[in-house]
């Protein structure tokens, strides 16, 4: 199963380091059976963006809970063929099992320095905007206005050397 890891930039200087990560409580995100019937309509590409969308939103949390956050959201698209439904916490929300593996990682999604402003803003009032704060839900608008750049697994140790 594809699934969504929500991280940030330590996290996947870590992966790069490593050639493994764990995701933290083990959670992503994932095109589940609840996520699908969550949407009226909407293919697989599409309800795959849903899910890896909300990995980006809970990068913003992790962002957030940082002493000297670096501002970009991280999400690393992985493949993974042990995982538990969990429909009780979101309708993407899906746990793996154990640590995932360089050679499990099929992309990875990172924000554009032009993003930093707006992710600064957003990861300030997550947890407003997590509570129906219509201001924080703008900032939090605001940066997911900002497309994630998609980067091949090779190309990570050139990208986190260029940062």
């Amino acid at each position: 199963m594809r699934v969504y890891l929500p991280a940030t930039l330590p996290m996947l200087r870590q992966l790069a380091e490593e050639k493994q990560l764990q995701p933290l409580g083990g959670t992503a995100f994932a095109l589940t059976p609840a996520l699908r019937e969550s949407y009226a309509s909407g293919d697989t590409e599409e309800l795959e963006y849903a899910a890896m969308r909300e990995a980006a939103r809970a990068s913003l949390r992790l962002i957030a809970g940082e002493e000297k956050p670096e501002l970009r959201r991280v999400v690393i698209s992985a493949d993974v063929d042990e995982v538990t439904l969990r429909p009780d916490l979101d309708h993407a929300v899906v746990k793996v099992s154990g640590p995932v593996q360089w050679k499990q990682i099929a992309a990875v999604h990172v924000d554009a320095a032009e993003a930093e402003d707006a992710v600064r803003a957003a990861a300030e009032v997550i947890d407003a905007a997590d509570l129906g704060d219509p201001d924080a839900e703008f900032a939090l608008g605001d940066a997911e206005d900002h497309e994630l750049a998609w980067y091949a697994p090779q190309e990570v140790p050139f990208l986190l050397e260029l940062m």
